[in-house]
């Protein structure tokens, strides 16, 4: 059985953990804030590029651009797994990982190259463990104080150099979905060749309809549209993530700071009943003491 003053020891060292969990949930709350409000500013320009596109595509007859109809090939694929920096943030990290592993073991099922581009420490060290040789680079992301479009476009630059380079035929991006504090989605969106939405299953629309002419081409138009809403998709998917990223902390540290007053309390609880126990037993022992002489 312990001693009271490794009781003691243990009950102090509880409540500074305490105090630092109960400050690493404030401060990721004050960071969710604008961390929502910037992944909610980017979800219209993301969607409204997606409808730009699949209007543009559906006026294409054949072929087009290979980001938009690819190169027809599917034997190697990209996936660009963008996770966090750091971690004490529950399973935000691993939630993502392990919808890649599931993607990656579908595809080396069926005998499909895969290579892996890690944005983010957190996802290249727990892959790293059983596909060190699909890696093929670590993009960090820790000297980054506020994520803006510069940082994801050298992303998206890069993936489309290494498409016209040949190094993969399909490209698809991992990253959590921002739904809500205790809700983060995994999510796996394909980037190349783009999934453009399709406008079958949209609702009608009620009155005279706008018509559109483009002017230069629909082809050309595409060609300069495709490589930013690379870009642009990276770019939204970057801040769903720093969003879903602080949510999953600041619910992590909660629960991590009503943890630790449990503990308190049965630690607490404990040294009491060790106390008085020993109180009552120096206590028989004076009486007995008393009654022999």
């Amino acid at each position: 059985m312990p001693s009271l003053k490794d009781l003691r020891n243990r009950i102090s060292s509880v409540k500074a953990t305490q105090k630092i969990t109960k400050a690493m949930q404030m401060v990721a709350a004050a960071k969710l804030r604008r961390a929502q409000s910037a992944a909610e500013a980017a979800r219209p320009y993301a969607e409204r590029m997606e409808s730009v596109l699949a209007n543009l595509a559906s006026g294409v007859t054949a072929g087009g651009p290979a980001l938009l109809a690819g190169n027809g090939k599917d034997e190697t694929h990209l996936l660009v797994v963008a996770t966090a920096e750091r971690g004490l943030c529950g399973a935000f990290n691993s939630s993502i990982v392990r919808l890649a592993r599931e993607h990656i073991a579908r595809l080396q099922d069926q005998g499909k190259t895969v290579k892996i581009l890690c944005v983010g420490k957190k996802g290249y060290e727990q892959l790293r463990r059983q596909y060190e040789r699909n890696i093929i680079e670590l993009i960090e992301l820790r000297g980054v104080k506020q994520m803006g479009f510069d940082t994801a476009d050298e992303i998206g630059k890069k993936i489309i150099r290494m498409f016209e380079e040949g190094d993969f035929d399909v490209a698809t991006l991992f990253f959590s979905r921002f739904k809500s504090v205790i809700a983060q989605i995994p999510t796996a969106q394909q980037l190349i060749p783009a999934q453009i939405p399709s406008n079958e299953n949209a609702p009608p629309v009620e009155g005279p309809q706008a018509s559109y002419e483009y002017e230069p081409g629909q082809d050309e138009i595409l060609s300069t549209l495709l490589p930013r809403n690379i870009s642009v998709q990276v770019f939204r998917a970057l801040l769903e993530n720093a969003a879903s990223e602080q949510g999953a902390r600041m619910s992590a540290m909660d629960n991590a700071t009503r943890n630790a007053g449990d503990m308190i309390k049965k630690q607490t609880t404990i040294y009491n009943r060790s106390r008085q126990a020993m109180i009552t037993k120096e206590l028989i022992e004076i009486i007995s003491g008393a009654e022999a002489l």
